[in-house]
């Protein structure tokens, strides 16, 4: 059967749209392609949207983000679009990202299960990995590099 199923909101508009790993963040996953086209891309003018990227199809050509000569930026754009889309709007099982992250904050910076649970949402789409996909890749250096941009911001 090659018909395309339709998601939850009943779109098959991003089928074709899962590909693997590009940008800053690794975009990645089931429809992260297809709303970053829908909103960005092709996808949005064919849809008679305002579009940043009118000509570029994410779906059809997903390593444009990490190619292009004439919008290098795109590496970027699509890591703050997926940072904005899945982590910053993260509210599942009672962890909500803005609210973690404001205890973070104001807990002095140094509860290492923040970094642990993001890491989690950004690389198994859970905040309590191993979740049903595996454990996170590469964890401790995830963490390192972490506590480092910290100590590098003076924020530790």
């Amino acid at each position: 059967n090659s018909s395309p199923v339709a998601n939850y909101n009943g779109r098959t508009d991003v089928e074709g749209c899962c590909w693997w790993g590009r940008g800053v963040i690794q975009t990645t996953g089931i429809c992260n392609f297809g709303k970053l086209n829908y909103f960005l891309g092709k996808g949005a003018a064919d849809g008679g949207r305002e579009s940043k990227y009118p000509t570029l199809d994410f779906c059809k050509d997903p390593g444009v983000i990490c190619a292009s000569e004439e919008y290098q930026e795109l590496k970027w754009i699509a890591g703050m679009f997926y940072w904005m889309e899945s982590v910053q709007s993260y509210d599942v099982g009672g962890w909500q990202y803005m609210e973690k992250l404001h205890q973070f904050v104001n807990g002095g910076r140094s509860d290492e299960s923040f970094i642990n649970a993001v890491s989690g949402i950004v690389n198994r789409g859970c905040h309590n990995p191993p979740c049903n996909t595996g454990p996170v890749d590469g964890g401790p250096e995830r963490k390192t590099n972490f506590q480092k941009v910290l100590k590098e911001f003076e924020l530790s």
